[in-house]
């Protein structure tokens, strides 16, 4: 017999839809999984079945929090079932034992990867059985992708340095969460701070960037900096045809800021006077054809950040609409991906899904009618693929289908994003001139389109617009003309302060920490694998800061609460800062692909936890608030039930 094993209900039964048009027999559906005609069996976890053991469950009298007892850690590690889900693990129990083939058929990520995988280590089957596993990866749940996946099962132990990342992980995150929740939290409560202060590798150090932000712009002064224009012509009695912007020279330096702006008012009002009226000749002229590719298709924190600034919709909202695209409506593929990339066999189905949409009501049939699939794009790259590739549409119609308001912005997001792999580039011609008036270098440039390409399916904006049609053009010039400077202008500007995170900003600092590492070495080794946590979990851990009461909104602005503040500024600064959990992910991405191993892993952390524990005594936390423990409500203390009525069913 041969058991398939899914991630979720959803997915186990897309797998024996396509298995049963090949097998004859009626196939028996039960609560728990469904039989084939042949005897196979597809069945499933509900998400996560099996939890790591809580610090009670290895040692019961390390249930009271002590501090005495930290750092604890783990001899042999232990996973136990989680309760609501219990009676699923039984029922795995005795397929496994009973079948003589196993289908891994988790999510195709390293987390889904490990979760079918300590289920069935688990159950101590055999080397020999374990060895036979095989893995099936499922992207797209409509019938004729399931039944491609089918033909294409590779060996499980493929992939084991993915499951043994995400094992990495989990145990990381038990080992910094459990220890550093519980010393911080002693410590706050020596102060009067009887809640839990919740601590974590991912959660403290964004928590860190909001407070951060707030604290920049809380004692940020603004300061007036200068810059010159020049107005220039082709002959001195003739109108202005372009201006040109002054460049300080290097002697200038001393009265200009980090960024190279002019704080003396009197530095620029001197070039101004001195370049009425004066000769500008054209020192350096370049022209050139550009061209720019379409934008990449979607992963989840592009596609979230992406729906943040067009439609203020949170991270968490646009996963989960995904989610429902992806198993209820089966209109997109697998979305929790980290990648931009798709594989080139996935070609063979762009004409059938530009098809499908060209058919369309959505307004993204138009478009799709003109897409053209006979273009490649550098989206199509079998390299870049790892355990999954970028969010496209499926080959299903979304005719018939009713999406709220929500779906369909999403489902067309997504869509567009595909349809542009099959657009021409955009070209236009970029002239950039330098001219010399009066000893000062000054720069001007302009930008002529020349082929609309893919941009034609973003339609601009009217403040784009605008913008647009106060661009200059510059005139036919060259090098080593002679021109005339009618007058110089005098601008003065302010600086303006950082502004608040947004979701938009948020998961943009988080897929691009590397700019927010003070370290120059970490900062270089993460310019390619940067990331605070993963597209997977992004969402979920902004919401928990929220949840917890660190963070609140502002309209679209996010801030940190009163307690979230003093919980930063109680924290060693290295609990704070996103350096040493970007290391981390750098390092499980680099186990992921077999260049690193899972002790090189866990022995540095097991000995960086135990110092932060040791120094956590030394910590102050007289900053935060004076809080009660609520009481919890046990069996003793309860009021008198009266009868409920019925509850409604969800919608």
């Amino acid at each position: 017999m041969k058991l398939y094993i899914a991630e979720k209900p959803s997915l186990g039964r897309a797998i024996a839809a396509a298995l049963q048009l090949s097998i004859k027999g009626r196939h028996k559906n039960h609560r728990t999984h469904i039989e084939l005609g042949n005897g196979d069996v597809v069945s499933w976890c509900i998400g996560h079945i099996l939890a790591q053991a809580d610090p009670e469950d290895y040692d019961a009298t390390l249930k009271k929090w002590r501090m005495e007892s930290l750092p604890i850690v783990p001899e042999q590690w232990q996973l136990k079932p989680i309760s609501r889900t219990r009676s699923q693990l039984t029922v795995l129990r005795k397929l496994v034992k009973q079948a003589d083939e196993i289908i891994h058929a988790g999510d195709p990520d390293r987390e889904g990867q490990l979760l079918v995988d300590e289920v069935i280590d688990y159950f101590n089957i055999s080397k020999k059985k374990k060895s036979t596993i095989k893995r099936l990866l499922i992207s797209d749940l409509n019938l004729p992708a399931v039944q491609r996946a089918l033909k294409s099962l590779k060996p499980n132990s493929d992939f084991m340095p993915l499951s043994i990342s995400a094992l990495a992980r989990s145990r990381a995150d038990w080992l910094y969460g459990i220890n550093l929740t519980r010393a911080y939290t002693l410590q706050g409560q020596k102060t009067g701070y009887n809640s839990v202060l919740s601590v974590g590798r991912v959660q403290t150090p964004l928590l860190g960037l909001v407070v951060r932000r707030e604290q920049e712009i809380a004692k940020f002064n603004s300061k007036a900096f200068y810059q010159v224009q020049a107005h220039l012509s082709l002959q001195v009695n003739e109108a202005v045809s372009f201006t040109a912007k002054w460049q300080p020279s290097d002697n200038c330096q001393p009265y200009c800021d980090e960024e190279g702006r002019v704080l003396v008012r009197a530095l620029a009002e001197n070039v101004v006077k001195r370049i009425d009226n004066q000769p500008a000749t054209v020192s350096k002229l370049e022209s050139n054809e550009k061209q720019q590719a379409a934008p990449l298709p979607f992963n989840l924190s592009q596609l979230q950040i992406s729906a943040a600034k067009q439609f203020s919709m949170n991270a968490k909202l646009v996963l989960d609409v995904c989610q429902t695209l992806y198993e209820r409506h089966k209109l997109i593929t697998y979305p929790r991906s980290d990648c931009r990339y798709l594989p080139k066999e996935q070609l063979k189905q762009a004409r059938g899904i530009v098809n499908t949409l060209a058919k369309s009501s959505l307004p993204c049939n138009k478009p799709a009618q003109g897409a053209n699939t006979s273009l490649v794009s550098k989206a199509w790259n079998d390299k870049k693929i790892t355990a999954h590739h970028a969010i496209i549409p499926t080959e299903k119609s979304p005719e018939n289908i009713s999406l709220n308001t929500f779906e369909k912005n999403i489902y067309l997001m997504i869509v567009r994003q595909y349809l542009v792999q099959f657009y021409p580039a955009y070209i236009y011609q970029q002239t950039k001139i330098s001219l010399l008036i009066a000893g000062g270098n000054f720069v001007s440039q302009a930008k002529i389109e020349k082929q609309q390409g893919w941009q034609v399916l973003f339609p601009k904006s009217k403040k784009t617009q605008a913008a647009d049609e106060q661009e200059q053009t510059l005139p036919p010039l060259t090098k080593g003309q002679i021109l005339h400077c009618q007058q110089g202008e005098l601008l003065e500007k302010h600086t303006s302060p950082p502004q608040s995170f947004t979701d938009a900003t948020l998961l943009a600092a988080m897929t691009g920490i590397s700019r927010y590492v003070s370290d120059p070495a970490i900062k270089k080794v993460l310019k390619d694998t940067d990331g605070l946590g993963t597209d997977a979990t992004r969402a979920g851990i902004i919401d928990l800061l929220f949840k917890r009461g660190f963070l609140q909104r502002h309209g679209k602005a996010i801030t940190a609460t009163e307690v979230g503040i003093a919980l930063i500024n109680a924290l060693p600064e290295m609990a704070t800062l996103p350096d040493m959990t970007a290391q981390w992910e750098a390092t499980l991405t680099a186990i992921s692909e077999k260049n690193a191993s899972y002790l090189s892993f866990m022995q540095p952390l097991t000995k960086t936890v135990t110092e932060m524990v040791h120094g956590a005594s030394q910590q102050s936390f007289a900053g935060l608030p004076k809080v009660a423990f609520k009481p919890k409500r046990g069996k003793g203390n309860f009021k008198k039930k009266t009868a409920k009525k019925p509850a409604k069913k969800s919608g």
